[in-house]
């Protein structure tokens, strides 16, 4: 099978198509042919070994327990292993291998009981696969900083593949939401259901004045100092993304510490947890009509690097989709 691999850290070209071992089930598996996956922060983060601690759980010098990148994915079930009863061949499932990665190939053989389910009876496969990355992220930290209904929650990145969903489900919760973002994705947040949009070329949230029970920063680049001044005493700061680099990382660690302690604000951070309830979940609320995703580019396969480049450089609207079915993979 063709798949999309990388053996040493780097920019997005130390990645090259080529031909591998084809994944064979294991008896409580399932063998998927994909059709859509994604480029997310954390295919991107592990491709550059940014933060440098990847280094230490994949390989210090070269990803040696890992050459195949990405963690959702849409596609048909070819295969089910001989314990695996939950899925019937050329079912059509959505899932995520998390830190396994594995998803920027043909086929991905994954365990049934896992982050798999049948898609969403309202999405193609590009739209379903671009949905657990975000959607998990974005219900994992809402409901650490306790969301609740009437709260003013502020999203920075709001037009992000995490962004997206923290909007939609800010709202499902009850929230009053104000998204950030730059002139050119005001309007699609606003059609997200964001209450208000502060468009930060033109405005800077933390001086405006207005004070949010939530601060969730879905890039990393709000900051402590800016985030703080927007936020009421003992509200919740949540950080996702941010700077790999291990003095920032310890820095952020301690400053996070610092202020919970202080009672200033709850700092939230650290990594989404998902399971198969959240799956089923967010599952429910995109049939519901009250979920979606937003597809900002597409690509074959073959433009993995592209793909890379275009996730990486921090303006990426909604999800970049790698399509494997190439007759409609034209990037847009």
């Amino acid at each position: 099978m063709k798949a999309a691999v990388y053996d040493r850290y780097g920019p997005p070209d130390v990645l090259r198509i080529e031909e591998v071992e084809k994944p064979v089930p294991k008896d409580n598996e399932v063998l998927v042919r994909i059709r859509a996956t994604t480029v997310c922060a954390a295919d991107w983060r592990m491709r550059k070994a940014d933060p440098f601690l990847v280094r230490f759980m994949i390989g210090l010098w070269q990803p040696k327990k890992l050459r195949i990148l990405g963690m959702e994915f849409a596609g048909e079930v070819e295969l089910a292993g001989k314990a695996a009863t939950r899925f019937a061949e050329n079912d059509w499932v959505f899932g995520s291998t998390g830190f396994k990665f594995g998803a920027h190939a043909e086929y991905v053989s994954v365990p049934e009981d896992g982050t798999l389910a049948i898609m969403p009876v309202n999405m193609t496969f590009e739209e379903a696969a671009a949905v657990l990355f975000g959607g998990i992220s974005a219900l994992h930290f809402l409901r650490r900083a306790n969301i609740q209904p009437r709260q003013r929650v502020l999203i920075d990145g709001s037009s992000g593949s995490v962004g997206i969903f923290a909007v939609q489900l800010a709202k499902y919760f009850g929230a009053h939401v104000t998204g950030v973002c730059s002139t050119a994705n005001v309007e699609l947040v606003k059609s997200l259901g964001a209450d208000a949009v502060v468009d930060y070329t033109k405005e800077d949230f933390s001086t405006a004045g207005r004070i949010y029970d939530v601060v969730f920063d879905t890039v990393g680049k709000s900051g402590f100092s800016r985030s703080l001044r927007a936020l009421k005493r003992g509200g919740f700061y949540v950080r996702v993304g941010g700077s790999g680099r291990l003095l920032s990382m310890v820095g952020g660690m301690l400053r996070g510490k610092w202020v919970s302690m202080t009672g200033a604000a709850k700092v939230v951070s650290g990594v989404a947890k998902g399971s198969p309830a959240d799956q089923a979940f967010l599952k429910e609320l995109i049939e519901a009509g009250k979920l979606k995703t937003v597809i900002g580019r597409r690509y074959p396969l073959e433009k993995i690097a592209e793909a890379h480049r275009y996730a990486e450089a921090g303006h990426k609207k909604g999800h970049a989709v790698i399509l494997l079915d190439c007759r409609s993979a034209i990037e847009s």
